[in-house]
């Protein structure tokens, strides 16, 4: 029997040596394994890591932990329970627990479990779920987050309302303010606080925890994607710093984010430290000693796309300076190395997303990793663990000199799948847009690519509209899920992406239509000259968000000279349709607020100037018009408007609409099928 399943297995992995070569697709995709938050022990000879995996039968996906040693070659083991997620893991101070939250016992709670193996162990056990944690210096306590009404003096009392609530037999529900509903859920009177807890001899946390955050009217951290890099204890465990947004009834259009100091023990009400700067502060970082707090902060109010600047704060004078201010990024999460002598972040630039190290003795910033994109990182003393992903393949895990030098890859997730996928190949290239001033791009060849022949070609427009289409691995918008139709891609970072410089970031703003639309153009000119095996007769318009806005303006305002569109079909994933009643009905009014210099009613001529609603009588060409019912930001009244305004015409059409999802679809079967759907599109007007 041994000899015979010896035998079978070596057949098999022959079988799959054999296999012919193809492309990716989506069924490839939304089964990868994904990796992330990678965490180095405290003396880096060990790292945890969370791995989300699909069971595609059941239409759900689990996330756990393992461990291994930081080494290549090395074997992982799990360390989260089984049947339940693990996320968010934390290494105790001495090395030999790991913390995490898990869902093991019902509700999200946070466990621990032996680093060296055995069974794990749960630390908290609330009627309500732990939304993030952390672990306080001294490993004695946790600062923690739960959802809670804010006049409830105890977490029973919140369960006790949630509960009343559910058996109720009305469902109507009065609001007397915004928000009303945010991203994707409607507001139910809760906020996240924070809390700090004491643990017993044993570990535990038993008692009622301490409101560290009272008095404060907004989340901690921020709804909806916050979580507890927005806190930080203090060298001493003694005290808490928390960003957070205090509004009121301006919450919805205010970017305001303060950083409060507030005792851990909950004596004294939180202080505001940066009461002074009306915009966003973020994240904030203490310094060994405790005398400093590093964050993040931007100086324009109601501008989310502001660039973060890196920010230093003397604790006893109150007194700040910002550390880099000639380095021209916007930059993400900050880890503070442990001799206290660089900062380390990620930022975008030039179609990149790589890791710098920013040091502080005189503001120079390094590139430490710079291919591709560096989507998590960690370092201890001088060793870096990152995970990073590029247009040809799912995030892996590296080690390397806290420096970026001597990198190493020391994971290969997905490698039996990835074994028989080839991924087209792909360039960067810049051209003369708007101004002349230079704008970059990247092509995807098809992965069955030859010389001498033209290929039809998905032409993929980004959101944001301050975002980028980058040399990144994505699970929505993959290009290589195109090139493994048969697809040439092109792409195009216009004015408004982020990575060249704040004002080239800017410049969209008032301006959604105007230097947008000619990137576009000239991009795709150029790429055309530059690119003889794109078809510019087979060609498709792709985008979501701002990009499926752009769908809708290009629709109606991109024509040669006989008045000819350059696409036969167009797609379009929860695009605004009407900028005008977008800026009522949308949640986060900053956004559309800022982008058209004020509010509707103050600026209606703002929101009609680049307005796709004006131009619905020049629409002709096909288009796919794809809408989440979930979908707060862009509500489904746009895309549903959007169908209407096509068949109304006698436009060949089609609505394909969710109504389990949000901005972004994201359950393996919703997947799949947005990926079938739009992939028979294109080949209903493109061929192939």
């Amino acid at each position: 029997m041994i000899r015979l399943s010896a035998l079978s297995l070596a057949l098999l992995a022959a079988s799959s040596l054999q296999a012919a070569p193809r492309g990716l697709d989506v069924r490839d995709l939304v089964t990868f394994e994904r990796v992330s938050e990678p965490t180095l022990s405290p003396d880096a000879n060990a790292l945890v890591y969370a791995l989300r995996q699909v069971d595609f039968a059941a239409n759900k996906a689990t996330t756990s932990l393992w461990i291994m040693p930081a080494k290549p070659g090395a074997t992982a083991r799990k360390l989260s329970p089984e049947g339940a997620n693990g996320v968010n893991p934390q290494w105790s101070a001495d090395g030999t627990s790991v913390y995490f939250l898990s869902s093991k016992s019902g509700s999200m709670q946070v466990w621990r479990a032996p680093a060296t193996g055995g069974d794990a162990q749960p630390v908290t056990s609330y009627a309500l779920d732990v939304g993030s944690y952390r672990l306080s210096p001294q490993g004695d306590a946790l600062a923690l987050s739960l959802e809670v009404f804010d006049d409830c003096g105890n977490l029973a009392c919140t369960k006790q309302r949630l509960d009343e609530t559910a058996a109720k037999k009305s469902s109507g529900v009065v609001f007397n303010q915004l928000f009303i509903r945010h991203w994707d859920a409607w507001f139910d009177g809760r906020r996240n606080q924070l809390f700090t807890a004491k643990l017993d001899s044993d570990g535990r946390a038993v008692a009622e925890p301490t409101r560290v955050s009272r008095g404060i009217d907004g989340d901690v951290p921020s709804k909806p994607f916050g979580d507890a890099s927005e806190y930080a204890w203090s060298p001493d465990g003694k005290s808490l710093a928390f960003n957070a947004r205090i509004a009121g009834r301006t919450e919805a259009w205010s970017t305001n984010f303060d950083i409060f100091l507030a005792p851990a023990d909950g004596s004294a009400a939180p202080r505001n430290l940066t009461e002074s700067n009306p915009a966003w502060d973020a994240a904030p970082v203490f310094s060994a000693d405790g005398k400093t707090l590093y964050y993040r902060a931007m100086t324009r109010p109601g501008f989310e796309a502001d660039r973060f600047a890196l920010m230093a704060m003397d604790l006893a004078k109150g007194s700040t300076r910002e550390l880099a201010p000639r380095w021209d990024a916007s930059a993400d999460g900050i880890v503070l190395s442990r001799d206290g002598k660089r900062l380390y972040t990620t930022a975008y630039e030039q179609g990149r997303h790589p890791l710098f190290a920013l040091r502080l003795d005189n503001g120079e910033v390094e590139g430490v990793a710079g291919e591709g994109k560096i989507e998590a990182f960690d370092v201890r003393g001088n060793t870096l663990v990152f995970s990073r992903s590029t247009l040809q393949g799912p995030a892996q895990l590296f080690l390397a000199r806290a420096d970026g030098s001597k990198a190493r890859q020391i994971s290969h997730f997905n490698a039996d799948s990835l074994a028989d996928i080839r991924f087209g190949a792909f360039e960067q290239f810049a051209f003369p847009g708007w101004n002349d001033e230079t704008v970059h791009g990247y092509v995807v060849k098809p992965w069955n690519f030859e010389p001498g022949r033209k290929y039809p070609t998905a032409f993929i427009i980004h959101g944001g509209p301050q975002g980028s289409m980058d040399n990144s691995f994505h699970y929505r918008w993959n290009p290589q899920t195109y090139a493994g139709q048969g697809y040439a891609v092109v792409f195009i970072d216009f004015h408004g992406s982020t990575g060249y410089g704040q004002q080239f970031t800017d410049s969209i703003s008032g301006d959604w239509g105007g230097k947008p639309l000619v990137d576009l153009q000239k991009g795709w000119a150029h790429a055309l000259a530059k690119y003889d095996f794109l078809d510019g007769s087979k060609a498709c318009a792709l985008g979501a968000s701002y990009g499926g806005y752009m769908i809708n303006w290009i629709a109606g305002n991109w024509f040669d000279a006989d008045g000819n569109s350059p696409w036969k079909c167009l797609v379009n994933h929860d695009g605004v349709f009407d900028a005008r009643s977008m800026g009522y009905s949308t949640e986060e009014l900053w956004f559309d607020e800022w982008e058209h210099g004020g509010t509707p009613f103050d600026k209606p001529a703002e929101y009609e100037k680049f307005n796709p609603v004006n131009h619905v009588s020049k629409w002709k060409v096909p288009m796919l018009v794809v809408q989440g019912q979930l979908d707060f930001r862009i509500p489904a009244e746009q895309g549903i408007a959007t169908f209407t305004a096509l068949q109304r015409r006698g436009i060949d059409s089609k609505f394909l609409y969710f109504p389990d999802e949000n901005h972004w679809v994201l359950k393996p079967h919703n997947s799949v099928l947005w990926h079938d759907t739009v992939n028979a599109w294109l080949k209903q007007h493109l061929g192939g």
